[in-house]
């Protein structure tokens, strides 16, 4: 994991979520992983503007923090699946009022990227 030269407080719990859940694509991952075990390159369809890096680099952090483990099926051709602990399990509420926010906010975030797109 990326060491920061600013050491991290938990004094708050806020802080915390975001450094567990924080990343563009993480709330996603474990929102898919809610569904089912996935192998990597499954993950990888369900995000195509994602690098192949930085979807890596996110599960590296996932399962540093205990939210998703690496179940490795076949060790010859390197053959793994990954899927949410009980911690991660214990996230899934959290993400889904993610999506339900970004749901309802759907028309009105619609009509700003539609706003910007003229302006350019």
């Amino acid at each position: 994991m990326y060491n920061k030269k600013i050491p991290f407080s938990t004094a708050c719990g806020v802080r915390i979520t975001i450094e567990v859940i924080g990343g563009k694509w993480k709330p996603y991952i474990i929102w898919e992983l809610g569904k089912k075990p996935m192998r990597p390159s499954e993950l990888m369809r369900l995000i195509p503007e994602a690098s192949t890096r930085v979807v890596n680099q996110q599960l590296k952090e996932l399962m540093e923090y205990g939210v998703i483990q690496k179940e490795v099926i076949d060790t010859v051709c390197l053959h793994s699946v990954y899927s949410l602990t009980d911690l991660g399990r214990s996230l899934l509420p959290i993400i889904e009022k993610m999506r339900d926010w970004g749901e309802s906010f759907r028309p009105e975030m619609e009509k700003i990227l539609e706003e910007k797109s003229f302006d350019n």
